[in-house]
């Protein structure tokens, strides 16, 4: 800013200039020769100086980065906190009453609901009738999709069901630390063992809330899958040629989420209003989230820059467009 005052000197000293050559050229040649010289005339040289001047103050204008301020806008903003996912995996997930199917539904869920928190870390456990740690905590979101793309029926060796070693091993991925901590498990089937309740009440003692999300029908259905090669459609069958009924056991998962103050989404085989479970479960559960004032901030220096140039340009032109006398 402190250029303003270089370039009011320069147009002093310059207005100053163009009076005393004026006054010079009219002391010593009579009225009758003046119109033999060729010079601009006093008020185009006045307009020149003028032009300049605007110029350059327009170029320091822009040199001071100018910016224009937008409506002040209210953000929620999270804060940290530690979210663990542990996903079904087990082979009824890739039923395709959810289409494409219930896994890739439940993936596409995920992401968006790591897209809806920001600045979390989040980690993911697979579990079908064993559990693994797939990815550890991160707040790299890019790291956790890669292991979320990789998750596959094909992840876990064992089949079946069990929800209590998912709980366990979801609560064996957290870190130490004060951060608030939250286990989302998505499963769409019925424990199949006995300690479900158990590993929910070592959640509870260490004060981690649950939130379920069930996909499929409690009252059960059977699991339509589509052959890769041939894509003959069927009903999956087990060793024994016998039809595959899979059922939500919803009361469970209601029983694990109220026991740790938690939350029970039900989300059959529709899509899950994101949005909603952040809002309404997520962010309240884990209650360090704040709000920030932001103003929308965006640059004009560039437009003070073709203001200088155009005045500039303009100012070398003056003499042309006036003429001489």
């Amino acid at each position: 800013i402190h250029l303003l005052w270089a370039v009011c000197l320069f147009a002093l000293w310059w207005w100053m200039s163009i009076h005393r050559q004026h006054q010079s050229v009219n002391q010593w040649l009579s009225p009758s020769l003046l119109h033999l010289i060729e010079r601009p005339s006093l008020g185009q040289t006045r307009l020149r100086v003028l032009m300049v001047v605007i110029g350059m103050i327009s170029i320091v204008v822009a040199l001071m980065r100018p910016v224009a301020i937008g409506l002040i806008n209210t953000q929620e903003q999270m804060g940290d906190a530690d979210v663990v996912i542990a996903l079904d995996l087990s082979k009824s997930m890739l039923a395709e009453d959810a289409p494409p199917n219930r896994l890739e539904r439940a993936k596409y869920e995920i992401m968006e609901m790591v897209d809806a928190m920001p600045g979390y870390r989040f980690g993911l456990v697979g579990f079908a009738g064993a559990a693994s740690v797939l990815c550890p905590l991160t707040k790299d979101v890019g790291f956790f999709q890669i292991a979320l793309n990789n998750a596959s029926p094909t992840s876990i060796s064992r089949g079946g069901t069990n929800l209590g070693l998912a709980v366990r091993k979801g609560l064996d991925a957290f870190s130490g630390g004060s951060a608030p901590k939250l286990l989302v498990l998505i499963t769409d089937g019925e424990a199949h063992d006995a300690e479900p309740l158990t590993a929910t009440t070592v959640a509870a003692e260490l004060g981690i809330p649950i939130v379920t999300i069930g996909f499929g029908s409690e009252s059960g259905s059977t699991i339509v899958m589509t052959d890769p090669q041939t894509g003959a459609r069927s009903e999956l069958v087990d060793r024994d040629g016998n039809v595959v009924t899979t059922r939500l056991d919803g009361e469970l998962l209601r029983e694990m989420a109220l026991e740790t103050s938690g939350a029970f989404v039900p989300a059959g085989i529709s899509s899950i209003d994101l949005e909603g479970i952040v809002t309404e479960h997520i962010t309240p559960i884990v209650a360090d989230s704040s709000t920030t004032q932001l103003s929308t901030v965006e640059p004009r220096h560039s437009v003070w820059i073709g203001l200088g140039i155009l005045f500039l340009a303009f100012a070398s032109t003056v003499e042309r467009l006036g003429g001489k006398r």
